[in-house]
């Protein structure tokens, strides 16, 4: 029998983007710890909102508790780095085990949000506000 050398053979990732944040989610059978950015989620977020949104996934699926959590995020302001942490564990979830998924799937946990800021036109103060037009 072969032992296993790499430790990161008993991760299981998940990758969550969410406006222009990107998080890369590993979750592991453990205590309940989630780390984000090497940092305690507590730490890392102040509002509760997006405390619960990080959390969402593993209470809808009540494993809280059975799966340590260990994410890498970049990019975008703190509520849209929330939302791609948030898919990014549903789907590490998913992976790890596939019965999670009607309790994923109803909550709208596995559906990415397309939503993107929208490109300023030229000739135009931003993307929908133009210039005030005078007729005289």
């Amino acid at each position: 029998m072969e032992a296993k050398m790499s430790n990161d053979t008993d991760f299981v990732w998940g990758t969550g983007r969410r406006k222009s944040s990107v998080a890369r989610a590993r979750i592991r059978k453990g205590i309940g710890k989630i780390v984000i950015n090497s940092r305690e989620l507590d730490d890392y977020f102040s509002r509760d909102r997006d405390k619960f949104a990080v959390r969402m996934p593993l209470k809808t699926t009540k494993t809280i508790g059975k799966y340590d959590v260990f994410v890498n995020v970049h990019g975008g302001g703190l509520t849209g780095q929330a939302g791609a942490i948030t898919l990014g564990i549903a789907r590490a979830l998913y992976k790890s085990d596939q019965t999670l998924a009607d309790s994923l799937r109803g909550a709208g946990l596995l559906t990415r949000d397309s939503r993107m800021k929208e490109r300023k036109k030229y000739g135009q103060k931003g993307a929908r506000a133009s210039f005030q037009w005078t007729k005289r």
